[in-house]
């Protein structure tokens, strides 16, 4: 199975939803960053269950053990390892989905796959997983903060048909936080919190956008051809569960636009620092980062496991119906949020390290 992601700032993460804990192994960071369990808990707490009433009710503090690879709250340069036990499983949830598959979920595909699939929880297709790309992805902002200064922030920019108006140049953390939903357009945001709760009470779900913003990102990240920064952000992304699509800077609103109309003209500022007066490449061109913000948008599908009953298979292949039990997201967007960030940063620490190890003279 595809466990790995990165070259020199790599992470493998293990675990299942309902097995004794999941986490990552970080290979690659350099020695002498101070981090703690508490920086890394800081953002396992924005990713975990149980956080308002329009997520899943499980109850996980996702408390994170640093392992490995820390010593004195310095990395060694050495393999971390975190740790998260699995504390609020109740596989019993889980045991009609044991032989019938879920509706646009991974059972039957993973199934089709190994001939073998843990059913509790959906094993590795769960969003637990996702946890130890968030504990690598506190360390990678660290790395990035520190050397390059850059700020990521990611926020919800859409769910269903209501759509917020955000300026993904000034939103800060703060606004992001200062809601439930995270999303700080605060008139929209309490809409989008409406509409959830009443999804959630009709046994449904729903999808939406997260938009992510990198700042102060330097200039020459990436690699021509087949490691371009925009194809990497679209496969780390991408790799998250219930990703469905993957925009950068003007996306599908530029192809109805002209040459003339969508080009970043060039000039040079204050400093004398070459820039672009907008900013529809999204922050990369030609595969390379060019200095201004980089500007991504990820879709989200409807959660797949609904208490509403749909017709399915068994692994035996005989029809039947399911209306799933267990609790889970009524829309997976307030939650994606710190995930679509850690994916940013994961690729961006990925090609900084990359970048310094090509073209800076030591």
């Amino acid at each position: 199975m595809g466990n790995t992601f990165g070259h020199l700032f790599r992470i493998a993460t293990f675990g299942e939803s309902h097995g004794g804990g999941v986490g990552v192994v970080i290979d690659g960071c350099p020695p002498r960053i101070e981090i703690s369990e508490a920086e890394i808990q800081v953002e396992l707490d924005r990713r975990r269950p149980g956080q308002s009433k329009i997520t899943t009710p499980r109850k996980e503090m996702d408390t994170c053990e640093i392992i490995s690879g820390v010593f004195e709250g310095k990395t060694l340069g050495t393999a971390i390892a975190i740790l998260v036990r699995n504390k609020d499983a109740r596989s019993q949830d889980y045991d009609e989905m044991a032989v019938k598959y879920r509706p646009s979920h991974a059972d039957a595909t993973y199934d089709a796959k190994y001939g073998i699939r843990n059913w509790q929880g959906g094993g590795r297709s769960s969003a637990r997983e996702t946890i130890g790309r968030v504990a690598a992805g506190a360390i990678a902002k660290k790395i990035l903060k520190e050397v390059a200064g850059v700020e990521i922030v990611g926020y919800v920019k859409r769910i269903k048909d209501l759509e917020a108006s955000i300026d993904p140049d000034t939103v800060t953390l703060e606004q992001v936080e200062s809601n439930i939903v995270r999303c700080p357009d605060s008139e929209c945001a309490q809409k989008m919190i409406d509409l959830i709760d009443q999804i959630r009470k009709e046994k449904d779900s729903l999808g939406g956008v997260v938009e992510c913003v990198a700042r102060k990102v330097p200039k020459g990240l990436g690699e021509p051809v087949f490691d371009k920064l925009e194809a990497d952000l679209a496969k780390g992304v991408m790799s998250l569960p219930a990703t469905k699509g993957f925009e950068i800077g003007s996306g599908f609103a530029g192809t109805v636009m002209t040459g003339s109309e969508h080009n970043d003209e060039f000039y040079i500022d204050e400093r004398g620092e070459t820039r672009t007066s907008t900013n529809r490449s999204g922050g990369v061109q030609g595969g390379i980062s060019n200095g201004e913000n980089i500007i991504i948008r990820v879709a989200f599908k409807p959660t797949a496991t609904i208490g509403k009953e749909q017709r399915t298979v068994t692994s035996q292949g005989e029809e039947t119906v399911l209306a799933a039990k267990g609790r889970h997201d009524p829309c997976v967007l307030p939650r994606a949020v710190p995930m679509v960030e850690a994916m940013v940063a994961l690729v961006l620490c990925d090609h900084l390290l990359r970048h310094h190890g090509q073209c800076e003279v030591l």
